[in-house]
């Protein structure tokens, strides 16, 4: 390991060996963006037009204030208002969730390939980390080897479903079988892309105290630049992780926004139904050119471009479409986001012009 410079403090042993995440966010403005699994057209029209209409200089000047909020999120997800917190973006309920029951060495189960803010939180912590391996090459969900890793020791277990940047899900059961041999641990399920495949852990939170379930409103909702985000668990699991969070951690802005996206149910419901008709346009493009890819029960596609990968990306970039390159998790691998039936047939356009 590096020496330090003279006079600077030494960090944690845990920060020192971290791997610094580091996502590429410059230079997108302009393009199609089929990187971040994003929605792709923006929120809802309703949303803006209502924070013009609610704001003023004397509001930004005031912390804010969660009641209406609460009441709002509580009625939509059909829960209580003490089934949840808010939090900043989904990120910080992973935060919380880690700072309230992992204390440093104890052991953490995660799936591989996953987005990364599971482990970057989990090693923060000082965690000592178990990943289990999706089943290659159709990226299945590895329910059984992942029971066979769960021992008395775990602490947490960390899982989205979908997974990202796979697209593959589990069952209902499935998550029911991993909540009853992990009952010793805290079992994180992260329902980010829900809209998208409707199986949902929720119901689950009242007569299974170990879960935890998070959700976002940064994909369907078409709210990232908000960073607003619900974590769902029994009463009294709520009650820790609101001792374990910064009371003002929400934004005022994103608190009255989400007000009226929730409203707004058609907008979402419409979204939904473009996405999903739009990837079923994507795969069957891929088929057509004989390129590889993972069944997606997500708004996204991971698609298999082997030595390609690199050049693949590139090559739409210059064509103004932005996709992911995941070769460092799963070589070859390229994600790619779904938007509008519109916009994937240009992407489609495109990977004709490369791929022949």
């Amino acid at each position: 390991m590096a020496r330090l410079p003279r006079g600077i403090v030494r960090p944690r042993e845990a920060v020192l060996r971290m791997a610094p995440y580091s996502p590429p966010t410059a230079g997108r403005t302009g393009k199609l963006r089929l990187d971040f699994n994003e929605n792709t057209v923006g929120s809802s029209p309703r949303v803006a037009e209502f924070l013009r209409q609610q704001l003023s200089a004397g509001d930004l000047a005031v912390y804010p204030e969660y009641g209406e909020v609460r009441c709002a999120l509580a009625e939509y997800f059909g829960v209580n208002p003490d089934q949840f917190l808010i939090s900043n973006g989904t990120d910080e309920a992973i935060q919380v969730f880690v700072n309230t029951y992992v204390n440093a060495g104890d052991k953490v189960l995660l799936l591989r390939p996953a987005y990364a803010m599971y482990r970057f939180y989990a090693e923060l912590a000082g965690a000592k980390i178990r990943e289990v391996n999706y089943r290659r090459p159709r990226m299945d969900f590895p329910l059984e080897e992942l029971l066979d890793q769960i021992a008395p020791t775990t602490r947490a277990v960390i899982i989205a479903n979908p997974g990202n940047p796979t697209g593959t899900g589990t069952t209902l059961a499935a998550i029911e079988r991993i909540l009853k041999r992990a009952s010793h641990a805290a079992v994180l399920i992260d329902e980010a892309y829900f809209e998208f495949c409707g199986v949902t852990a929720l119901p689950l939170i009242e007569r299974s105290p170990n879960l935890f379930v998070s959700r976002t409103f940064s994909k369907v909702f078409g709210m990232a630049a908000m960073r607003l985000g619900c974590l769902f668990s029994h009463p009294v699991n709520v009650a820790y992780l609101r001792k374990a969070q910064s009371p003002y951690s929400v934004n005022m802005l994103a608190a009255l926004a989400v007000q009226e996206a929730v409203r707004d149910r058609r907008y979402v419901e419409h979204y939904v139904t473009e996405v999903l008709a739009a990837r079923e346009l994507l795969c069957v493009g891929l088929e057509k050119l004989k390129i590889p890819y993972v069944p997606s029960s997500a708004n996204f596609v991971l698609v298999n471009a082997g030595k390609k990968a690199a050049g693949l990306r590139d090559a739409l970039r210059e064509r103004g479409i932005l996709v992911r390159d995941r070769s460092h998790e799963v070589p070859g691998h390229v994600r790619i986001t779904v938007g509008t039936r519109e916009q994937t047939r240009r992407l489609v356009n495109a990977l004709e012009e490369f791929w022949r």
